[in-house]
């Protein structure tokens, strides 16, 4: 299993266009094989600041979402393009 979180910050006043492409990725996302979770969050105390939660079978799934028509156009082709930082935390499950 693959899981981690994405953390992104974001310009202030751009919270609503944000939530709205993050509704667009998320809804296209949960539906490819192998996403087991993919949950995004805005931090309770920053306003600008997104964490997602995401969660996958293994690499190949991972590797599927990158690739993905939705995720090009929703977070390559749009978010990554308005973030101000982007830090990556890899996470391991405690069995």
């Amino acid at each position: 299993m693959v899981s981690f979180t994405v953390r992104l910050t974001f310009e202030e006043g751009t919270r609503e266009s944000i939530a709205a492409t993050l509704r667009l990725l998320t809804e296209a996302s949960r539906q490819e094989p192998g996403c087991i979770h993919y949950i995004p969050h805005f931090v309770a105390d920053e306003r600008a600041t997104v964490l997602l939660y995401e969660q996958y079978a293994d690499e190949t799934a991972l590797e599927y979402h990158r690739e993905s028509p939705h995720f090009q156009q929703y977070a390559a082709g749009g978010l990554y393009k308005l973030r101000h930082t982007r830090l990556v935390e890899p996470l391991l499950a405690i069995d």
